[in-house]
C-alpha cells in the first residue's frame, strides 16, 4: 500500500497514563519534574565536574560525561513531551514528534549501551593490562571509541526510521505507551510490517546482544584478575574502581529487560508503561547518584565545583 495524504496528517495518541485520575494529575506532573531537574541538574554536574578537574581528564570520566550526557539527552526526549501533555491534559503527539521522538530514543538507548560496552572494554584494560593502559587507551583510540559508538548509534537509528516513514498509518491511532516506542508504532501500521518486524529482531541481536556479551566477557577477566591478587587491600581496590560501572550496567540492563519480558509474558500496555519509566527516567536520574557516592574522585571535583560556584557568589551579589 503506497503512503496516502492520511500518513501526513494521522496523530498518534499517547495512552501511557490515561488510566490515572484527573486529581492525582497535578501530583504526577509535580514528580516527574522534580525527577527531571535532578536527572539534568545531578548530569550536568558531573560532566562540569569533570572538564574543571584536569585529574578526571582520563579514559573513564571521558566514557563518564559522555553516558552523562546521553542521559540528560536520553530522558529530556519522552519527559518534557509527557509534562505538557499531563499539563494540557492531552494525549496527542503528531506524525512527525513521534517520529522524530523515537528517532532520538533509539539513539540515545542505544548509546547508553555502547557507552557502557566502552567503559567495561576500559575497566578490563586498566585492572587486567594496568602497565599498558595508558598505551592501549590512547587520547585516540578514546575518541575513536566514542565516534564508533556514535556513527552505530546514528545508523540504527536512521535505519529504523526510514523504514517505519514507509509504513501507511490509516487513521488516528492509540499507543499504549507514554512515548513513541518503536515496536508499538510498527504495529499500528495498517500496511505490511514484515520487513520492520525482521529488521527490529535482528539488531536487537546484533546491537543489544552483542554489547551485553562484551561486557560480561570483560567482567569474567576482571574478576579472574581481581582474584588472582593475593592481598585483601588490593583486591578491595582494584573491584572498587569498577564497582559504579557494574552498579549501572545492572541497573540498566536489569530494568531494560524486566519491562520487556515482562511485556512478553503480560498483555497489560499500563503496566509495562509504568515500568518502562525505570529505565527511561529513574536511570538516568540514579546513575550521576552512583558515582558521586561510590566515587571518591568525583566526590572531590564536586565539592572543589560546589567551592568555587559559592566562592564566586558573593562577588556577583550587587553591594
Amino acid at each position: 500500500m503506497e503512503p496516502g495524504n492520511d500518513t501526513q496528517l494521522s496523530e498518534f495518541f499517547l495512552l501511557g497514563f490515561s488510566e490515572n485520575q484527573p486529581q492525582i494529575q497535578p501530583l504526577i506532573f509535580g514528580l516527574f519534574l522534580s525527577m527531571y531537574l535532578v536527572t539534568v541538574i545531578g548530569n550536568a554536574l558531573i560532566i562540569m565536574a569533570i572538564i574543571v578537574d584536569s585529574h578526571l581528564h582520563t579514559p573513564m570520566y571521558i566514557f563518564l560525561s559522555n553516558l552523562s550526557f546521553v542521559d540528560i539527552c536520553f530522558t529530556s526526549t519522552t519527559v518534557p513531551q509527557m509534562l505538557v501533555n499531563i499539563h494540557t491534559q492531552s494525549k496527542v503527539i503528531t506524525y512527525a514528534g513521534c517520529i522524530t521522538q523515537m528517532y532520538f530514543l533509539l539513539l540515545f538507548s542505544g548509546l547508553d549501551i555502547f557507552l557502557l560496552t566502552v567503559m567495561a572494554y576500559d575497566r578490563y584494560v586498566a585492572i587486567c593490562h594496568p602497565l599498558h593502559y595508558m598505551i592501549i587507551m590512547s587520547t585516540r583510540r578514546c575518541g575513536l571509541l566514542i565516534l564508533a559508538c556514535w556513527v552505530i548509534g546514528v545508523l540504527n537509528s536512521l535505519l529504523h526510521s526510514f523504514l517505519v516513514l514507509r509504513l501507511s498509518f490509516c487513521t488516528n491511532l492509540e499507543i499504549p505507551h507514554f512515548f513513541c516506542e518503536l515496536n508499538q508504532v510498527v504495529h499500528e501500521a495498517c500496511s505490511d510490517t514484515f520487513l520492520n518486524d525482521m529488521v527490529i529482531y535482528i539488531t536487537a541481536m546484533i546491537l543489544a546482544v552483542g554489547p551485553l556479551s562484551g561486557i560480561l566477557y570483560s567482567y569474567s577477566k576482571i574478576v579472574s584478575s581481581i582474584r588472582a591478587i593475593s592481598s585483601a587491600q588490593g583486591k578491595y581496590k582494584a573491584f572498587s574502581t569498577c564497582a559504579s560501572h557494574l552498579s549501572v550496567v545492572s541497573l540498566f540492563y536489569c530494568t531494560l529487560l524486566g519491562v520487556y519480558l515482562s511485556s512478553a509474558v503480560t498483555q497489560n500496555s499500563h503496566a509495562t508503561a509504568t515500568a518502562s519509566l525505570m529505565y527511561t527516567v529513574v536511570t538516568p536520574m540514579l546513575n550521576p547518584f552512583i558515582y558521586s557516592l561510590r566515587n571518591k574522585d568525583i566526590k572531590t571535583a564536586l565539592k572543589i565545583l560546589l567551592g568555587n560556584v559559592t566562592r564566586s557568589r558573593p562577588m556577583d551579589s550587587p553591594p
